[in-house]
């Protein structure tokens, strides 16, 4: 039995979920699927333009795991352009979801705190 993956923190994604080649019925088009932390770590290395060690501590795991991600990711985009095949975009079961602006892991875990200067008294559940 292999290893359990490691969570990957991705932001959240608001686009559209899939594409497909104008003027060709999608039932008549075969599907390739990028997951999501694929399409994370081409966003920060492609997009973004963060080198593989920058976007791996985003995402919390490892430069050979980027490595890979970034290369099936690649692999598949270019098969759907190229072939003109549907690509489609999906949620995978290790895939933890940020907000965009926060970087990596423990970053509070979501819990609002208002800066020390502030005043400002969070709630009793510590949002605001």
């Amino acid at each position: 039995m292999g290893r359990q993956k490691k969570p990957r923190y991705c932001q959240e994604f608001f686009g559209y979920n899939l594409f497909k080649p104008s003027g060709i019925p999608l039932s008549q088009t075969e599907i390739v699927e990028v997951a999501l932390d694929e399409l994370e770590a081409m966003r920060l290395c492609d997009f973004e333009g963060h080198d593989q060690e920058q976007a791996a501590q985003e995402m919390g795991i490892s430069r050979g795991t980027i490595q890979r991600l970034l290369y099936s990711g690649r692999r598949k985009v270019i098969d759907a352009v190229m072939h003109g095949k549907a690509l489609a975009v999906h949620e995978s079961e290790h895939v933890v979801i940020r907000r965009p602006g926060r970087h990596g892991r423990g970053m509070g875990r979501g819990r609002w705190k208002a800066p020390p200067a502030s005043g400002i008294k969070p709630d009793a559940t510590g949002l605001t």
